[in-house]
């Protein structure tokens, strides 16, 4: 947690120079100009007994260190569209008890632990008086066994009146697996470093309508089609077959999603909003999944709200999939990874927002702090919790 409390310390300097920028160019300056900064710091940790690098059987302790910095800048051309550039770097660090797992006779490896860096960026273009904007984004995410490079475009159009919008994004990843097999599985078991790269490559396109029904009531209509191709298995995940011996987990190198998803707010009068979501998803591999959600936040006051909430999730399980030692030599694929398994899962929690109207520390633009908390809890022996603190400064 020491991260958390120094990252709020950068903040609160980073806070002092933005200030000072502002007061020297005015809020109607046409340049692009700092309108917000937040960070966003969290710890997780998780423990269950079906790790899928020890075949379906064993620890899955893990915990991980995450802190995301995000700056937003606005500014208008000489057309008086808006421009938006939003830059966002992701840090993360795990260990993990299964990772370790890699080399089974090592009392610790490399692998348990690791690093994760994600840079990203987006540019909009939003012409407010028609009503339309677009958008064009960039992302990376780099550890010691992954790359991944995105792109992503969006459009956006509001009806006539306002009151309604469509959007349709596009998105790719390309993406670089390196083949850090299990040790006993590797020629000679060796403990070579330099291993091969497989490619994963994903296509993704979104569809989106939000409508204003009245006052109190607002919905959104959600789709998304979804094809990876390449290297979809997870080099170092074992399988254990019924005759005792063990294999590299092996899936088909293709995959086609389809989620579809409903959004509805209530304002219960000035203090309380009813936030629902459910979400339906299937895809070829033989995954039917339903995610219902709902979240209620209550203003305490003018400044201080609280919003407790609770998802329920159930999926059935791939066609692949089998527990330790139930695969066969007949099975074309196999996999022992319990996230691909039949299962429900329960995440409730609560957050805190306080907006002090002095601003945080004396600090007028240091203007929000959100805590929130979380318990995962699926029914096949995993649980996890989650602890977060979100700093804005606008």
């Amino acid at each position: 947690m020491k991260r958390i409390f120094l990252s709020a310390a950068g903040l609160f300097m980073l806070s002092q120079l933005i200030a000072q920028q502002r007061d020297s160019t005015g809020f109607q300056a046409r340049k692009l100009k700092v309108e917000e900064v937040n960070l966003v710091s969290s710890y997780y940790s998780q423990n269950g007994n079906n790790a899928a690098v020890t075949g379906g059987i064993g620890s899955q302790k893990l915990t991980d260190i995450a802190n995301v910095f995000d700056v937003k800048l606005v500014g208008y051309d000489k057309r008086k569209r808006k421009h938006s550039l939003d830059v966002e770097l992701g840090i993360d660090h795990y260990t993990s008890a299964s990772s370790d797992k890699v080399d089974l006779k090592s009392n610790s490896s490399a692998s348990h632990a690791d690093t994760r860096f994600y840079p990203s960026a987006v540019w909009t273009i939003e012409n407010e008086l028609k009503g339309h904007s677009f958008s064009i984004g960039l992302s990376s995410s780099t550890e010691f066994d992954y790359q991944s490079f995105g792109g992503n475009l969006s459009y956006s159009k509001k009806t006539k009146n306002k009151s309604g919008e469509f959007t349709a994004k596009a998105q790719v990843y390309l993406d670089q697996v390196k083949q850090v097999t299990p040790v006993e599985l590797r020629p000679g078991g060796e403990r070579d470093e330099h291993y091969p790269g497989e490619n994963r490559n994903t296509f993704a396109g979104s569809l989106s309508y939000t409508q204003i029904i009245n006052q109190r009531l607002q919905v959104a209509v959600l789709a998304d089609v979804v094809r990876q191709q390449g290297f979809l298995s997870l080099p170092f995940y074992r399988v254990y077959f019924n005759d005792g011996s063990v294999h590299q987990e092996k899936l088909p190198d293709s995959r086609f999603k389809l989620p579809l998803g409903l959004r509805a707010n209530y304002f219960v009068g000035d203090n309380i909003i009813l936030r629902s979501y459910y979400r339906f998803y299937t895809d070829n591999w033989g995954i039917r999944s339903h995610t219902a959600e709902m979240e209620v936040p209550v203003k305490l006051n003018a400044f201080l709200s609280v919003s407790p909430f609770y998802r329920y999730y159930t999926q059935t399980s791939v066609k692949y999939f089998a527990p330790y030692e139930k695969h066969t030599a007949q099975d074309a694929y196999y996999t022992s990874n319990y996230d691909l398994s039949k299962f429900n899962s329960s995440f409730f929690g609560a957050g805190l927002r306080w907006l002090p109207p002095q601003g945080l520390f004396g600090l007028q633009h240091f203007n929000m702090i959100e805590v929130r908390y979380g318990h995962y809890k699926k029914n096949i022996d995993m649980q996890s919790n989650i602890i977060s603190l979100n700093l804005r400064f606008k």
